[in-house]
């Protein structure tokens, strides 16, 4: 979508003037990845409009592959508008012009999956099986079993406003959920969607993939994997225990390892695009090879990358900084406090 960002804090009534960006929580991650040196690719549809046009140029302008973003003459490209405050508060307002949008007529029989299944990962999000019944089917086609399937990342990212059918929702994110080899949702949707409260009850609800990544906000992450589960190497394919990515089965009766990360301390400049940042910093350390601990952290710090800019992408630390970081011990790592500017290389990292 494009994206209106406010000028100013306040209501969307009371706010006067917007900037355009770009937003999206799939193409906001192959962006993150992209600046952080991998190959990425989007797939999506775009009206074929000025609209569409700066999206599909923004999104390559990062170094993502837009080759099989597809135009669509008949639909418009998707907007929406938001206010400066956390989506967390209760002021936060967001306004969505997405229905009849040519991301909504994505459906099995006009994405191409050859442009999808070529990938080590291939990331989803819940936000699209809500945007119509075509693009739910799609959705549920892609985190089915099949063999030879990449490794697939789902972002639960519930948001009550774009479901049509607000009671099902939560439902229908949980069984997708279900088929996917690495799962992030956050503590608080895991509640307001399914009524479960801690990691461990959320847990419980997906046994299946191979990690699960409970965000619980300033308290840090706790993920949950099984011994060589969702394990993708920089120099070969997507790989899990037993396959179970290649054929999108998982084993389990295997036992949990849990892992908890402190988050950082950060001074936000404006507490959106986190979400994104962090899936894309932990799929970054997942497609090295790095361990558990190593994965989170580095989510965090693609996380207080984008917690220190006015808009939902910038550019990370670079890679030499970031696991320099993420390799301090625990004290140190408890000490880090990251402002504005702090990915810069010449910008000291405060401690406390």
């Amino acid at each position: 979508m494009v994206t209106f960002l406010p000028s100013r804090p306040g209501r969307l009534a009371d706010v006067p003037s917007f900037s355009r960006g770009i937003g999206g929580a799939e193409s906001n991650v192959a962006c993150a990845l992209a600046a952080a040196g991998h190959r990425t690719a989007w797939v999506s549809r775009v009206g074929s409009d000025g609209f569409g046009d700066h999206l599909v140029e923004a999104v390559a302008g990062y170094g993502v592959d837009t080759s099989a973003v597809r135009r669509d003459p008949a639909r418009p490209t998707g907007i929406y508008f938001r206010t400066a405050t956390d989506r967390g508060t209760d002021v936060h307002e967001v306004a969505y012009y997405r229905a009849g949008s040519a991301a909504s007529a994505m459906s099995p029989d006009n994405v191409p999956y050859e442009a999808l299944f070529v990938a080590r990962v291939l990331h989803l999000s819940g936000i699209t099986a809500a945007l119509s019944a075509d693009c739910l089917a799609l959705l549920r086609d892609l985190t089915s079993p099949r063999p030879g399937r990449p490794l697939v990342s789902f972002d639960v990212n519930h948001r009550p406003g774009l479901w049509r059918d607000a009671v099902a929702g939560p439902g229908v994110l949980l069984d997708l959920a279900r088929g996917c080899d690495l799962v992030f949702v956050g503590e608080d949707e895991a509640e307001e969607a399914w009524g479960l409260n801690g990691a461990e009850a959320i847990r419980a609800a997906l046994p299946g993939p191979a990690v699960l990544v409970v965000k619980r906000g300033a308290e840090g992450a706790t993920v949950f994997s099984r011994t060589g589960g969702a394990v993708v190497g920089e120099a070969g394919n997507a790989a899990a225990d037993a396959g179970a990515a290649d054929s999108g089965r998982t084993d389990t009766g295997r036992t949990d390892t849990v892992t908890g990360v402190p988050a950082l301390r950060v001074d936000v400049v404006a507490p959106v695009g986190a979400g994104d940042a962090f899936a894309a910093g932990f799929l970054s350390a997942t497609l090295r090879g790095l361990g558990v601990r190593d994965r989170v952290r580095h989510g965090h710090l693609m996380a207080a990358a984008v917690l220190t800019v006015p808009g939902d992408l910038t550019a990370p630390p670079s890679r030499a900084r970031a696991d320099a970081l993420a390799a301090l011990d625990d004290d140190a790592w408890g000490r880090l406090r990251l402002g504005p500017g702090w990915t810069g290389e010449e910008q000291e990292v405060r401690t406390t």
